[in-house]
């Protein structure tokens, strides 16, 4: 039953007739007839009331999210007394007040509410009106109570996407002058004083001096939170906005931000009309501003959710004329604000990363994640040396930076591709323990950072592992996506992989309907589930299935035509028995067509490949011995095909290396071996290995390569053989395809480079990986040219090159 409390005053109250003031609401015991919206809404109107200790809980993780705790990932992990230049308290001493040297506060649900039930009222500016929102319905917990206990745990999984990331505005006093901080509001304003000023406004409305307007803004801002709603949907609230936008003119800078402050504290909706006036008239004001004025009134457009691209436009023009006098406060403060609009020119941004290293040593951790952030929300890069400098500043205190900064850095990292060893060393020893407190959001993170580095630490993955199963319905489509794609990638496969798996698959399942609206996560599921060797046959058969397909080329936003054929190309060789959908031929072909010169633009590039291919050709007899194409389309790269016979001789297959007009030519002109004096006097006295090395060696100026007996040339024989590969291949130019005989072994003969493997191992990536699975079952025998050993070798002469090709090919069919 609601309490309802009346006053009379002379007149009416925002335009209504002589109703109830003030309203308030019992709260009723649960949220389930509330939809996810009504959860953001009341939990905003929450939030406001500085007098209610409430916070919107989680109550069915299955269906509804509310956001509304003030911290990062981890509302559990203390962030008290970090050790930061900017901070002077220490431990026991009083902090300054919501400073981040408190520890994360635990707020229980109290018995009140925001008003739930809010008046509607015509007025002149309509879309000011604030719509009929459902009754507010939060459990009553008493502390202790087994569902308190499990709320508690839910805070971990809570994120608010506009406070979290303000948490470095808390370590300065110097951010006070340049950004907008909720607990400064005007003096408290009673329900009778703001009856009052609106009473003035509607009868004095012609006569208000723009100061004036400005000054019922801030007042009636100051109303309590419940009120506001009452407050927006008044005649008379309608009539002092109407009054400012005729006055916009006449308002100065601080007027003028004054009034968005107002605007902020009210909750006006990002997308009314009024705004565009505002922003409009800010525009012209740029010029006219200081710094921390501009900073402050793009941080009040941040705080009202709305994008300015014209004002921040400008805003930047202006700071590339002023941006050496940026203070380390406002440096900070600008990147933040340029990463949460996403928006940021090129060259100003190389500008402020030179602020960066002037500032470097004077930034705190917190900072640097910021940094990090920003630049990373912005999609613009910084430096391998300013990146190194990020993370030696990490790595001095990591045990006192927050999850939340820690997993800014790494996307950073990510982003730029910069391996830091130190920075990686540290974080793997205290990832795991801060994993099971760390939202599921920036596990993902962390995880994804991780495969893009190709970084395989097995703690980290086993707590990743370890922590998800009990909370996998916390997770987006998109976490399910990464993770698995993650793990997929460093082809690793934690002690819990049955229950890991099982339980992401599951959800996969459940989340079908939110993998319709992102069909490419769907897709790095199954991608990163085939690299561990998973094939859910039912999701396989709907992601093929010509309507997810139209799917998913209509809707997302990248170009999915690549994913669909590896998975397409990965089921037809690892899954013999499955029966259903598959790509069709005209997709297929256009990826193909799409990967081959991809493939083939990048290993032409590559000098080592060339060079590689040009020893293939000349020490198996010519180009028919070799073919350079994709022998596994749908794995994304090339290889070398040789194909010998039962006598382990190279057989002379690529008939796409010799025109037909040419064949007749091979019976004059031998091609592939130089018949140099040398080489015949190789052939016809059969020197040894030892006295062939000491000529190279002389001739080189170079150690000789050392190479294991069974792996050399034998050059008495082999060379001797050559003869015989000629003719061979001589006869292969007159013999029909039909007379020739079955490869007995074929080899693809892969260029490996350092991207392939786990950073600083030898262990293959996922797709690499399952790439040599799949031709081990096609029939093919993988010859690795690893690059640890071929680029040294490059370095040497050209017999040490032939013989090492020698050795890897024939040995390798052996």
């Amino acid at each position: 039953m609601a309490l309802v409390i009346c006053r009379r005053f002379p007149g009416s109250f925002c335009g209504m007739p002589s109703h109830p003031a003030l309203i308030k609401n019992h709260v009723n015991k649960k949220l389930l007839g509330q939809t996810c919206e009504d959860c953001v809404l009341t939990a905003k109107m929450i939030s406001t009331d500085t007098r209610m200790a409430a916070t919107l809980k989680l109550l069915k993780p299955l269906r509804y999210r509310a956001f509304c705790n003030p911290f990062t990932y981890s509302a559990t992990q203390s962030v008290a007394c970090w050790t930061m230049r900017s901070c002077t308290w220490r431990k026991g001493q009083d902090s300054p007040e919501n400073s981040l040297c408190h520890p994360a506060k635990k707020v229980n649900i109290c018995s009140t509410s925001a008003s739930g039930r809010i008046l509607t009222i015509s007025s002149t500016l309509p879309s000011l009106e604030v719509s009929r929102a459902s009754a507010s319905k939060a459990s009553t917990l008493k502390p202790g109570s087994p569902r308190a206990m499990r709320v508690d745990e839910e805070d971990v999984e809570t994120f608010d996407s506009f406070e979290d990331p303000r948490v470095f505005l808390q370590l300065r006093p110097e951010y006070q002058l340049h950004s907008y901080n909720r607990s400064e509001t005007c003096q408290p304003l009673s329900v009778s004083e703001g009856e009052l000023i609106l009473h003035k406004v509607t009868v004095y409305q012609d006569n208000l001096q723009p100061q004036i307007i400005a000054d019922y803004f801030c007042k009636l801002s100051s109303l309590p939170a419940e009120q506001h709603p009452v407050l927006l949907s008044s005649a008379s609230f309608a009539l002092l906005c109407q009054l400012s936008v005729k006055n916009i003119n006449l308002f100065d800078a601080p007027d003028l931000i004054s009034i968005l402050k107002a605007f902020v504290s009210l909750g006006i909706p990002h997308s009314h009309s009024m705004l565009d006036v505002f922003e409009t008239k800010f525009c012209h004001k740029v010029w006219e501003m200081s710094l921390d004025q501009l900073l402050l009134v793009a941080d009040l457009w941040r705080y009202l959710g709305r994008r300015v691209p014209r004002f921040l436009k400008i805003f930047f023009s202006y700071l590339n004329l002023h941006w050496k006098e940026l203070s380390l406060s406002q440096l900070i403060h600008l990147i933040y604000i340029i990463g949460e609009s996403r928006q940021a020119p090129q060259d100003l941004m190389k500008k402020l990363e030179s602020l960066i290293l002037k500032y470097i040593d004077l930034i705190n951790l917190e900072e640097v994640g910021t940094i990090c952030l920003g630049f990373f929300k912005s999609s613009s890069s910084l430096s391998e040396f300013v990146m190194r400098k990020m993370g030696d500043l990490a790595c001095a205190d990591m045990q006192h930076l927050s999850s939340y900064a820690l997993v800014n850095i790494l996307k950073m990292f990510r982003f730029t591709h910069v391996d830091h060893v130190n920075f990686m060393k540290q974080f793997g020893q205290i990832a795991p323990q801060r994993i099971p407190s760390l939202g599921v959001q920036g596990v993902m993170h962390l995880t994804l950072a991780c495969s893009a580095l190709r970084i395989l630490d097995e703690g980290v993955m086993n707590a990743v592992a370890a922590s998800l199963p009990p909370r996998v319905a916390y997770c987006r489509s998109k976490d399910v996506a990464k993770i698995l794609w993650s793990f997929g990638t460093l082809n690793y496969k934690p002690p819990n992989a049955e229950e890991f798996y099982s339980s992401l698959i599951n959800e996969i399942h459940r989340k079908m309907p939110e993998f319709n609206r992102y069909p490419e996560h769907l897709l790095t599921c199954l991608l990163g589930l085939a690299f561990s060797e998973y094939f859910p046959v039912e999701l396989i058969d709907f992601a093929l299935s010509p309507g997810f397909v139209r799917l998913a080329q209509e809707r997302s936003k990248f170009e999915v035509t690549k994913e669909l054929y590896t998975l397409d190309g990965t089921v037809g060789i690892e899954c013999p028995d499955y029966r259903g959908n598959r790509l069709s031929s005209h997709l297929q072909q256009k990826a193909l067509e799409m990967l081959w010169n991809l493939a083939r633009k990048d290993m032409n590039s590559k000098p080592e490949f060339l060079e590689a291919l040009f020893l293939l050709e000349t020490m198996l007899g010519g180009p028919q011995y070799v073919k350079h194409h994709m022998i596994l389309p749908h794995t994304r790269s090339s290889d070398l095909e040789v194909q010998l016979d039962v006598n382990m001789k190279p057989l002379p297959f690529n008939r796409e290396a010799t025109p037909t007009e040419d064949v007749a030519k091979l019976r004059l002109k031998h091609v592939g071996i130089s018949l140099t004096d040398d080489l015949m006097n190789q052939l016809l006295k059969g020197k040894s290995r030892g006295h062939l090395q000491g000529e190279t060696e002389s001739d080189s100026g170079q150690q000789p390569m050392k190479l294991e007996e069974e792996a050399a040339i034998p050059m008495g024989s082999s060379l001797c053989n050559t003869a015989d590969r000629l003719e061979a291949m001589e006869m292969a130019g007159l013999c029909p395809p039909a007379c020739r005989q079955a490869p007995q072994v074929k080899l693809a003969i892969q260029l490996t480079n350092k991207n392939q493997y786990c950073y600083g191992s030898r262990d293959l990536l996922g797709l690499h990986n399952m790439k040599r699975r799949q031709l081990n079952q096609l029939g093919y025998h993988v010859v690795e040219l690893s690059h640890w050993e071929w680029l040294p070798l490059l370095k040497r002469t050209r017999l040490e090159k032939l013989a090492f090709l020698h050795e890897k090919v024939f040995t390798s069919a052996l």
